[in-house]
C-alpha cells in the first residue's frame, strides 16, 4: 500500500536528484517503510537508500549519530531504583520528581513553597526520576537510529538492555503510572504536570519500531512493552492526574496527547489515535494559537520564547503522528485563519537575532532550537515568505550534522558561499 499522505515537491526532487525515488516507492509497496510515528517513515528510507548510494551531504548527520550511540554503549542502563528517596506509596518502582519551578519561601515561618516560573530550582534535580526518564528515552532512540542506519546490533542491543531495565526487569521496572510527578513539599505528592516527563515515549515508541528486525530486540520484549503500554495508557486516560494533563490547554495538554496518540497506535488502537488527533484541531490549534499566530498561554510565561517553540513543536510532533492515521494537522485551519502555519509564521521573524523579542524571555533564547522549527515549517510550507525569509538567517552548517535530518522532513538550507 502506498503511503497515506503525498510526498512534497522538495522531498521528491531530493529523492530524484540522491537516485533513490525508486528504492522508496519499493519500500512502500512492500510495507518496508519503519513503524515509526513521529519520526517520517519516507524520510527515513531516503535517508538509508541515500547513505548507502554514499551521499555526502547526509554524512555529518549520520556520522554525529553515531557517535553520540558510541557514547551510550558505554553508559549503565538507569531505573527508578535509582533513586535514595522513596515514593509516598511506599514502592521505589513508582517514578517520583518535584516540580521545578517551586522554591522554599524564605519569609514563610513553614516553610511553604512558592511558584517562580522559568526560575529552576536546583533541589528539584536532586535525586529525582525526571531526568532519568528524559534520558532513557532520547537515548534509546538514538541508539535505535544508529542501528536502523548502521544495521549494526551492538546499538540495537544497548537500546533494548536500557528498554528492558526501565520498563521490564522485575526488580528495575517503573509502574506504569506518573502519580508522583512534580510534587511540591508540603503541598502535594504529584501533580498532572508531571506527565511532561514522559513526553519522551513518543521517542520510545518510534524507538521500538526502528528496532523490529534485531536479535536484541525479541518478541518477549515486545509483548513485555505492550503490556507496560497497555497499563500506562489505562492509567494517563481514567486516572485524575493523567485526564488532568490531557485536559491541560497549554504545551502539556499537547505533549500529552502526542504520547497517548503514539502510544495508541503502538498498541494497534488506530480509532483512539484518530481521535486524539482529530479533536486536536479544536482542542489544541483552535485554542492555543490566535489568527496572526500568537500563542497566548506560551507568551503569557516568563520564558515566552522558549515556550512559544516548545508548544509549536509538540504540534507539529503531533501532526507528524496525524499522518499516521489520515488526519492532516499540518494544513488544518480554522475559519478565522488558525494554524500551524502562523505559529511558525509569527515565530519567523525573530530568527534575526537583531530584532528583539516583544515578550517575556528571562534566559537567553536558543535559536537554532527556532531553526529546527523553522526547517520542519518550510518542508510543508515552501511557498511562506515568513519562513522562508527567516531561513536566511541561519548557515547550512548549523544543522548539516543534526540527526534530525535523517528521519524529519527538513528542508535543504543552500550551502554556504
Amino acid at each position: 500500500m502506498l503511503h497515506p499522505y503525498p510526498l512534497p515537491k522538495w522531498f521528491v526532487a531530493f529523492c530524484l536528484s540522491a537516485g533513490i525515488a525508486g528504492a522508496i516507492q519499493a519500500a512502500e509497496t512492500t510495507g518496508a517503510l519503519p513503524k515509526v510515528f513521529a519520526a517520517d517513515p519516507p524520510t527515513l528510507v531516503a535517508s538509508k537508500a541515500a547513505l548507502a548510494a554514499g551521499d555526502t551531504p547526509l554524512r555529518p548527520a549520520f556520522n554525529r549519530l553515531l557517535a553520540e550511540a558510541d557514547k551510550k554503549l558505554k553508559q549503565p542502563p538507569a531505573s527508578v531504583m535509582d533513586k535514595n528517596q522513596i515514593p509516598p506509596s511506599g514502592d521505589k518502582h513508582d517514578f517520583m520528581s518535584q516540580a521545578p519551578y517551586f522554591w522554599r519561601d524564605t519569609n514563610s515561618p513553614d516553610g511553604k513553597y512558592i511558584r517562580r516560573d522559568g526560575e529552576r530550582n536546583p533541589e528539584s534535580g536532586k535525586d529525582s526520576d525526571a531526568g532519568h526518564f528524559e534520558k532513557l528515552c532520547a537515548d534509546a532512540h538514538t541508539l535505535a537510529l544508529a542501528f536502523y542506519f548502521s544495521g549494526e546490533e551492538k546499538y540495537a542491543a544497548k537500546a533494548g538492555e536500557f528498554v528492558r531495565v526501565w520498563f521490564l526487569n522485575p526488580a528495575t521496572r517503573m509502574n506504569p503510572n506518573l502519580n508522583f510527578g512534580q510534587g511540591v513539599p508540603g503541598e502535594t505528592t504529584g501533580r498532572p504536570a508531571g506527565l511532561i516527563s514522559a513526553r519522551g515515549l513518543v521517542q520510545l515508541v518510534d524507538a521500538l519500531g526502528l528496532l523490529a528486525g534485531s536479535k536484541a530486540w525479541t518478541a518477549a520484549d515486545q509483548s513485555g512493552m505492550a503490556t507496560w503500554f497497555t497499563d500506562y495508557l489505562q492509567w494517563l486516560t481514567t486516572s485524575k492526574i493523567g485526564r488532568g494533563e490531557l485536559d491541560a490547554k497549554n504545551n502539556h495538554g499537547t505533549f500529552c496527547d502526542a504520547q497517548a496518540a503514539a502510544i495508541a497506535l503502538f498498541l494497534g488502537k488506530t480509532e483512539m489515535a484518530r481521535d486524539l488527533v482529530s479533536q486536536a484541531r479544536e482542542k489544541r490549534i483552535a485554542r492555543q494559537i490566535e489568527p496572526n499566530g500568537r500563542q497566548p498561554l506560551e507568551l503569557a510565561r516568563t520564558t515566552s520564547f522558549g515556550y512559544s517553540c516548545f508548544n509549536l513543536r509538540a504540534l507539529m510532533d503531533l501532526a507528524g503522528i496525524g499522518r499516521a492515521v489520515g488526519v492532516d494537522l499540518w494544513h488544518y485551519q480554522t475559519a478565522d485563519g488558525r494554524g500551524i502555519l502562523q505559529a511558525a509564521e509569527f515565530l519567523a521573524p525573530y530568527a534575526d537575532s537583531n530584532r528583539a523579542w516583544p515578550y517575556q524571555q528571562i534566559h537567553q533564547a536558543n535559536l537554532n532550537d527556532l531553526g529546527e522549527l523553522l526547517l520542519r515549517a518550510a518542508a510543508e510550507y515552501p511557498d511562506s515568505k515568513p519562513v522562508n525569509t527567516a531561513l536566511k538567517f541561519f548557515k547550512a552548517e548549523d544543522f548539516a550534522g543534526h540527526p534530525a535530518r535523517l528521519y524529519l522532513k527538513l528542508a535543504q538550507l543552500p550551502a554556504t558561499k
